[in-house]
């Protein structure tokens, strides 16, 4: 008789990728980069954000997310220092058959500076499990705006969605002072809680905005919430702007981020990244 094989662990991808920007006697400088396993940072040449500002690109070279992978991205800008942060394309969360993937992306903003944290979407599949983390620390005068957008499946392909475990939280703080903290968790029960939970929604989105002039742009945002498709409101508690977005689906949901993000960035282009 033969022994019973004995199945090999499924490989699991870890990545991690971190960079650091500060103002030098000759401008801005990459004083950090790091890059490990499936994690990778790039900083495309001729590629401007908000005011001139330098773009930021992570991507996950493991082409998606499953129970057990680990990825964790983070930025650190000096004093001063302005930067877009992006995704090179929508991070996917595959089913799992053991555990949760889970994500880290962390922020820290020097005095005076700025950090608009765009990534793309994350398109949940179904059975698919995320734990998710999110914080961005700022230093006294210091502000950003941050997005976070999520897709149930993708409605051309027939995708549907109706199991699913997911913890995301996002915090921002100053000065260690927290100023925003949300948490989000996604279940079955969720999906089907009617409206007391996503009312058939696909797609939902968050956008954060703190510092200098956030609240001065609640009129000429709500303005811009006009999509076909979309429920979505803004408000701007002590000083800070925040908007809430439900869709149909993620391609309407992704044109009202745009229109949005046109007012809230002072008429600044998309990250090149993104396709529309």
């Amino acid at each position: 008789m033969y022994a019973a094989a004995i199945p090999e662990p499924m490989q699991r991808s870890r990545g991690e990728a971190s960079v650091a920007l500060a103002q030098g006697a000759t401008g801005l400088r990459i004083v950090g980069l790091r890059q490990q396993g499936s994690a990778k940072c790039i900083l495309p040449y001729g590629a401007h954000g908000r005011g001139g500002s330098p773009e930021i690109v992570f991507l996950n070279t493991s082409g998606g997310l499953t129970g057990g992978d680990q990825l964790a991205y983070s930025v650190d800008l000096g004093p001063g220092v302005e930067a877009t942060a992006t995704t090179q394309t929508a991070e996917r969360v595959y089913r799992s058959s053991a555990g949760a993937a889970r994500v880290k992306v962390t922020a820290e903003v020097g005095a005076g500076g700025w950090l608009d944290w765009l990534p793309q979407e994350t398109i949940l599949f179904d059975d698919s499990r995320l734990d998710r983390r999110t914080v961005i620390d700022l230093a006294p005068g210091a502000g950003c705006l941050m997005l976070e957008s999520l897709v149930l499946g993708r409605a051309a392909m027939g995708e549907r969605v109706s199991r699913i475990a997911m913890r995301d939280i996002r915090e921002i703080r100053q000065a260690g002072r927290p100023l925003m903290l949300e948490p989000l968790q996604l279940t079955a029960a969720a999906l089907q809680a009617g409206a007391a939970g996503l009312g058939g929604a696909r797609a939902i989105a968050s956008i954060a905005m703190v510092g200098r002039g956030a609240a001065d742009l609640l009129e000429p945002v709500r303005r811009a919430l006009d999509e076909p498709g979309v429920m979505a409101a803004a408000s701007a508690p002590e000083g800070r702007l925040m908007l809430r977005m439900l869709a149909v689906d993620g391609w309407p949901m992704r044109r009202q981020i745009a229109r949005c993000l046109a007012v809230l960035r002072r008429g600044a282009p998309l990250p090149r990244v993104w396709q529309m």
